[in-house]
């Protein structure tokens, strides 16, 4: 696992005041070139800086000035808005997107899927009016703890020696958080957010070197596949694909108009009666007006008959 961040030193340039918001990590952004930064990561990620995020932008990016000797962000620009750039395009994403997740994160999701969805399931399974296969969509899965907090959850009520079979869909748009999703190494601190008796089936301890990490099951990380996508330009899955989708604290980070367009394609992607779980601040009822509310936070296509 990466250890924390080293505090950041000055880098002895002295910005210009008159140039734009100064920032600690001692670099600095005029509104005008503020401006094409906005309109660049938007236009690469779907995701709009508000005004107020100069100072987040400037400390965001020092990291990858310093790597490249570039001693301003106006040079940076330049290099990163040329057509042969993509990969420092994809590395400046990285150090834009915030990543930021815990196991069972808000649990009031995982008790409504353990309490009402996954015992539906179980009994439409029962009367044959469906499969035992179960979709999930994590996107916007970070460093991975949300996938496998469902993936832990489903194997445990809905297990392969009953004839279930779980497959976990969990994407984000930062190549570097996916690599550290994919290895499923965390801090044993983190521990304290599972449950005791998943903690115990799904995790193992490190131990020796390894003392004070975790490791994900290989049973658990088997149900998951890990990609890189794009929510603001694709490509989607195919249409009616997943059972739920969660798509939590993601829209925060969109423009209005972007943010319409994602839950239009997240809600073609559930099957009948699949439930879209969003953040507790994402209100989507005045959006979408296929999507229902349920229970704060979870959606489902409006006009069906869902029984939960």
């Amino acid at each position: 696992m990466p250890a924390s961040a080293p505090r950041r030193k000055r880098s002895g340039l002295v910005p210009d005041p008159a140039a734009g918001v100064p920032d600690p990590s001692g670099f600095s952004v005029s509104p005008a070139l503020f401006g094409k930064f906005q309109q660049l990561i938007h236009q690469e990620t779907g995701i709009w800086l508000g005004d107020t995020k100069s100072a987040l932008l400037c400390g965001r990016l020092s990291r990858r000035l310093r790597v490249l000797q570039i001693p301003s962000l106006d040079e940076y620009y330049e290099l990163v808005t040329l057509a042969d750039q993509h990969d420092e395009r994809v590395l400046m994403i990285d150090a834009i997107t915030t990543n930021e997740t815990r196991f069972f994160r808000d649990p009031r999701h995982f008790e409504f899927l353990e309490s009402r969805v996954i015992p539906r399931w179980r009994t439409e399974a029962q009367q044959g009016s469906r499969t035992k296969t179960v979709r999930v969509w994590s996107a916007g899965c970070s460093s991975g703890e949300e996938p496998y907090s469902l993936a832990m959850l489903l194997a445990r009520h809905l297990p392969v020696e009953q004839g279930w079979s779980v497959a976990i869909f969990a994407t984000d748009i930062s190549t570097r958080i996916l690599a550290q999703a994919r290895i499923g190494i965390y801090n044993i601190a983190k521990s304290s957010d599972i449950p005791e008796p998943l903690l115990k089936d799904y995790m193992l301890k490190g131990v020796d070197q390894q003392d004070g990490q975790m490791k994900v099951r290989p049973e658990i990380q088997a149900v998951v596949d890990f990609q890189k996508l794009n929510l603001a330009h694709g490509p989607y899955p195919p249409q009616a694909h997943f059972d739920i989708i969660f798509c939590r604290n993601v829209l925060i980070y969109f423009d209005l108009e972007s943010k319409q367009k994602v839950v239009e394609h997240l809600t073609r992607c559930l099957v009948r009666n699949g439930l879209l779980f969003v953040g507790q601040a994402e209100n989507l009822s005045s959006m979408n007006s296929h999507l229902k509310s349920l229970v704060p936070a979870v959606y489902a296509r409006a006009g069906e008959h869902l029984g939960y």
